[in-house]
């Protein structure tokens, strides 16, 4: 039995691709560095080559450009998350209203099955009462008949 289970653990590492990887011999990373040609259309698509520094009121204008675009975002936030609560309670009190409208139609249900299987007791009781009366009255219209035919 050990013999079986080492040739079939051989045979699976022979077979297994992971033995097959081929070494891949470190090369040095190429860092050519291709510059544009200058030509009068390079100036005007590629706004790096022409990119001065910026100055300190540059920076500071649009440091003040950012803060004022995070500021709307953060109050767009605000009025969509008061939306939002909005909406909530607004769907919360419609949920609740819906509850308590299946509620009162649950009982509704409820009461029209009782009063259905009470109307139907009193119609087998009438009908057993009036099979009783017309076997009673049958029964003595019978019995008479047969006592004058003597």
């Amino acid at each position: 039995m050990h013999v079986v289970v080492k040739s079939f653990f051989a045979l699976c590492l022979l077979s297994s691709p992971a033995w097959a990887v081929e070494p891949t011999t470190p090369t040095a990373p190429t860092t050519a560095v291709v510059q544009p040609k200058p030509t009068s259309t390079a100036t005007a698509t590629n706004p790096i080559a022409t990119a001065k520094p910026l100055t300190a009121e540059q920076i500071a204008k649009a440091k003040q450009q950012q803060e004022a675009k995070v500021k709307a975002l953060i109050q767009d936030q605000a009025n969509r998350l008061k939306q939002l609560e909005h909406a909530n309670l607004e769907a919360l009190s419609q949920n609740q209203e819906l509850q308590l409208k299946n509620d009162s139609l649950i009982v509704q249900v409820q009461v029209l099955q009782s009063e259905r299987s009470a109307q139907m007791f009193l119609y087998g009781a009438m009908t057993i009462a009036v099979g009783v009366i017309l076997g009673f009255f049958i029964a003595s219209y019978v019995y008479t008949k047969r006592r004058r035919q003597w």
